[in-house]
């Protein structure tokens, strides 16, 4: 077993380039679920087509991919891919929004358990780190896992209409 690696993030290109190397890493490994947490995902490069095609090389049935977004009014526009690949596999993503209280306190995280966690703590100065030490998505889970237990259902795969 290779020991745990950790890797920072110091610019805004390392960080795009981190999560798209993260998806790539993500489809390899076959990781059972993925967490995606960020106030709007307006730095993340989810609109590339390598993102989309490791996205849907992950995407199977018994996967699950959990996102997080204060709203999805801007992601729909910043990334009409992944919002198209979205809608096609509703049965892997589920979408929500935070509680109220906890508009202020949203990790900028995409954990994927025995594969990485991905952690920008300064988003101004687009500073964070890569690991695949399992304690750190331990931690960034449980903290997920209290934000989302106080979350509701966003972002719908369809809009039905009379």
């Amino acid at each position: 077993m290779n020991p745990p690696m950790h890797r920072l993030i110091e610019t805004r290109a390392e960080f795009r380039a981190a999560v798209q190397q993260a998806f790539a890493d993500i489809a390899a490994a076959g990781s059972r679920a993925v967490w995606m947490c960020d106030a709007d995902f307006s730095d993340w490069p989810l609109d590339e087509p390598s993102v989309i095609g490791h996205l849907s090389q992950w995407a199977v049935a018994h996967r699950t991919c959990t996102v997080l977004a204060l709203h999805y009014d801007d992601i729909s526009r910043r990334h009409p891919r992944w919002a198209q690949w979205r809608r096609q596999r509703a049965h892997v993503v589920q979408c929500r929004s935070p509680d109220e209280a906890d508009r202020h306190h949203l990790p900028c995280v995409l954990v994927a358990p025995g594969t990485l966690t991905l952690r920008l703590v300064d988003r101004v100065q687009c500073r964070g780190s890569v690991s695949t030490d399992m304690a750190d998505a331990l931690r960034e889970r449980e903290q997920l896992d209290a934000l989302l237990q106080r979350s509701i259902d966003a972002f719908p795969a369809s809009t039905l209409g009379l």
